[in-house]
């Protein structure tokens, strides 16, 4: 029959399978969908799918329906289309260098739908598959939210049976309606895949080591942002409180007060400390709501800022005019803003830390102590002398910057032999109590440190053993009663209440350490927030917010101490491994099921573990590291570990099959050892050929002993099929005879494995 010149050329036969249509045209629909989704998290929802949804599943009807045509015309649309797209992808590439993921998942999806108005063959569909796992890509670098998971299960659901009916339809025995497809694709098996897909995933995600990533200095940053006006750094806008009715500047004032104190009420949104003065005598608390979300290398105190000058009901910031607070401008060509930061002796770990605005937040940029490098969409950026950053507009939802921070080891060696010598620009500033209080504090916190079994004359010693102190005898009073006009909230706290809400625990421990001269100030900032091991992310609520007492050590720089029962006296440092997260957070929820005896023996285990590996690591670190000799050590270290390693695994191998065979009947043991000494001489039975087929292919190939091979597999099917049991004694002592003599082909080596060879 003459073919009409319009339809497809026969050599490439169109694919008719409408069920493996269907399955890629859901994938790429989830796909789509991913990436909308994922994008919700870091800015405005693109809303691509509203349109590229119904375009993609009508260009699928439409290639179904044109399938066996050439559709010259439409490809040439499709190309012109392509060509636009592209052409405003490359726009868009150049006005958004800050972060190109956005603008290629738009491309891509683009693409797509224009490519899926021709999909005559299979192939055609597999670039449609192709295009769907990269869209997921994308999607996962994007989604910071556990609303990534269900999309990424669809489409491994739909993902299994799709490869099944692509390789079936290359067989030629896909279904062709979805008539058959419940027939060609049997439920329960495909419903087992997919459970060992996930289970087997979730298992490696767990085990996969976090290894610090940002190894690329192209960091996540929100597109650029112009600032109208002159910035000069001294404002701070906290929305929920302002002054007059204007969210100018941020006074510290509650619903009722005045800056320095007196009575008022905590705005229920935003945190009373991100301002220039924090006053302590307002009462209630916040409404937890998630506020950003932050992908750090590190957990850690997202520090926003702090107080040098205690006003007897909270703290201000003595140094914030113009000439106090640095003002920085970046080029324009980079979003890297190079920041002052101390030199410290201590060592000191680079960490990168990505934030992701979720809810509006003061114009104070949150970062680990002490940040070096920031990346921000303006063009400005402040310092103040007390290390906080300062933007010129507030944190509004969606924006995303990136900080680098050189953080220092905190070590306590180093610490508690740090000098006395503390120089005047320090002491001017950081040991102020007032001259009425003064004499009292520093009785109160010398009899504390008198109670040490131990005299305490180290700074660091004194800190710690007063945090420690104020934890243990003084409670958290969510009833205070507001404190009056000239009373002071450290004497209050000490000696009226014995008490107070949670800051005042830090204000305290301050004003006491200042009081026996050592130089402190009070630090504001959020939590590391909740760790989502599924995300990476930690996300980061309101309520996370809270202040901590930060003291110096002589050229050793500022170190912080929590005071505030219920949180840990040292906070998180990144001394601490985040390699394996992920495994850490799954075993503190197990644990948290467990009875306490369970529990503490499992974590002595696990530690006893991680000291051996960790001994081992340093061991061969310092091997490698001391030249030749070192390394040859190393090496022979390495390969008689390897060696050793090998001996265990063969003989627990050999150990287990021995008790897998006496646990068979002693027919089927004989029949699968005679198994397995055949398939040592590379004579290997196939799983359609029956025992005695194979009997007779293995006497071809082993005529010496063919006759021993016939009796064994006669021995096995009398014995499975009629329950009959021979002389199995003798068999066995001619096969371990043949065994021993030797093998007749030389045979490569094999170790023991537990997988049953088909009978």
């Amino acid at each position: 029959m003459q073919r009409r010149l319009g339809d497809l050329d026969s050599s490439e036969p169109p694919e008719d399978s409408l069920p493996l249509r269907v399955l890629v045209q859901a994938m790429v629909i989830v796909g789509i969908i991913a990436v909308d989704v994922s994008a919700a998290d870091t800015t405005d929802a693109l809303g691509v799918s509203l349109w590229a949804v119904p375009m993609s599943a009508v260009g699928g009807a439409w290639s179904w329906s044109r399938r066996r045509s050439r559709n010259i015309p439409v490809k040439f649309c499709i190309a012109i289309a392509m060509l636009i797209a592209l052409a405003v992808f490359f726009v868009r590439l150049v006005a958004e260098r800050n972060d190109t993921r956005m603008a290629l998942a738009e491309l891509l999806i683009q693409l797509q739908v224009f490519h899926s108005f021709d999909l005559p063959r299979r192939k055609d569909l597999g670039y449609s598959i192709v295009i769907g796992l990269i869209l997921m890509g994308v999607a996962a670098t994007l989604s910071q939210t556990f609303w990534f998971a269900p999309l990424l299960i669809a489409f491994v659901a739909l993902g299994i049976p799709a490869l099944v009916l692509d390789y079936r339809s290359q067989l030629g025995v896909a279904p062709k309606t979805m008539r058959r497809i419940r027939q060609s694709l049997p439920l329960r098996p495909l419903v087992g895949v997919l459970g060992i897909t996930l289970a087997l995933g979730l298992v490696i995600f767990a085990f996969l080591p976090r290894l610090p990533g940002y190894q690329l200095r192209a960091f996540p940053v929100s597109a650029p942002i112009q600032f109208e006006g002159q910035f000069d750094g001294g404002t701070i806008i906290n929305p929920g409180y302002v002054r007059d009715g204007r969210a100018s500047t941020g006074s510290g004032m509650g619903a009722n007060g005045n800056v320095q104190g007196g009575p008022g009420e905590v705005d229920a949104d935003f945190y009373y400390g991100f301002n220039r003065q924090m006053n302590q005598n307002l009462r209630g608390s916040l409404t937890p709501k998630v506020v950003m979300r932050v992908r750090s290398q590190s957990e850690g105190f997202w520090r926003v800022m702090a107080f040098d000058r205690y006003t007897g009901q909270g703290w201000e910031v003595s140094r914030d005019g113009e000439n106090d607070v640095q003002v920085l401008e970046r080029s324009p060509w980079t979003y890297r803003q190079i920041l002052p930061w101390s030199v410290t002796l201590n060592q000191t770990r680079e960490v990168i830390q990505t934030f992701t605005v979720v809810a509006d937040l003061p114009n104070l940029v949150p970062a680990l102590y002490e940040a070096k490098e920031l990346y921000f969409p303006t063009r400005q950026i402040a310092i103040d002398p007390e290390g906080a950053l300062r933007s010129p507009i507030p944190l509004s939802q969606g924006l995303t910057y990136t900080v680098v921070s050189e953080v220092p080891f905190r070590d306590r060696t180093q610490l508690r032999n740090a000098t006395t010598v503390t120089p005047s620009n320090i002491t001017d500033y950081y040991l102020g109590v007032p001259a009425a209080i003064a004499p009292r504090i520093r009785q109160t916190a010398e009899e504390a440190l008198a109670k040490s079994p131990t005299p305490i004359t180290a700074p660091y010693e004194k800190a710690l053993y007063l945090a420690q102190y104020l934890k243990q005898n003084y409670r958290i009073l969510p009833d205070l009663p507001f404190l009056e006009e000239n009373e002071d909230l450290v004497e209050a706290f000490l000696y009226k209440y014995q008490g107070g809400y949670p800051d005042h625990f830090s204000t305290v421990l301050t004003i006491m350490l200042r009081s026996l001269g050592i130089p402190a100030r009070l630090v504001v900032g959020f939590g590391a927030g909740e760790f989502n091991p599924f995300t990476g992310y930690y996300v980061v609520r309101n309520t996370d917010a809270f202040a901590m007492t930060e003291v110096y050590f002589h050229k050793y720089g500022w170190f912080a101490f929590n005071p505030i029962p219920g949180g840990d006296v040292i906070p998180t440092s990144v001394e601490e491994s985040q390699v394996f997260a992920a495994l850490k957070k799954f075993w503190e929820w197990i644990a948290g099921w467990l009875p306490s005896p369970v529990s503490g023996f499992l974590n002595g285990l696990l530690e006893a573990i991680a000291q051996g590996f960790g001994w081992a690591m340093s061991t061969l670190t310092r091997w490698f590291t001391q030249g030749w000799v070192g390394l040859l050590t190393g090496l022979m270290g390495l390969t008689v570990a390897a060696f050793l390693g090998w001996l265990g695994w063969s003989g627990w191998a050999a150990w287990r099959d021995r008790r897998w065979l006496k646990s068979l009947a002693p027919a089927e043991a004989l029949y699968q050892e005679m198994l397995r000494w055949l398939a040592e001489q590379h004579i290997r039975k196939a799983p359609s050929d029956t025992p005695l087929e194979f009997a007779r292919t293995a006497q071809q190939q082993q005529p010496a002993h063919g006759e021993l091979i016939h009796q064994i597999a006669q021995s096995y099917v009398t014995w499975r099929y009629g329950g009959q049991v021979g002389d199995l004694s003798r068999l066995r002592q001619r096969l371990h005879q043949v065994k021993q003599k030797g093998r007749s082909l030389p045979a490569r080596f094999r170790g023991p494995s537990r997988r049953k060879v088909p009978s």
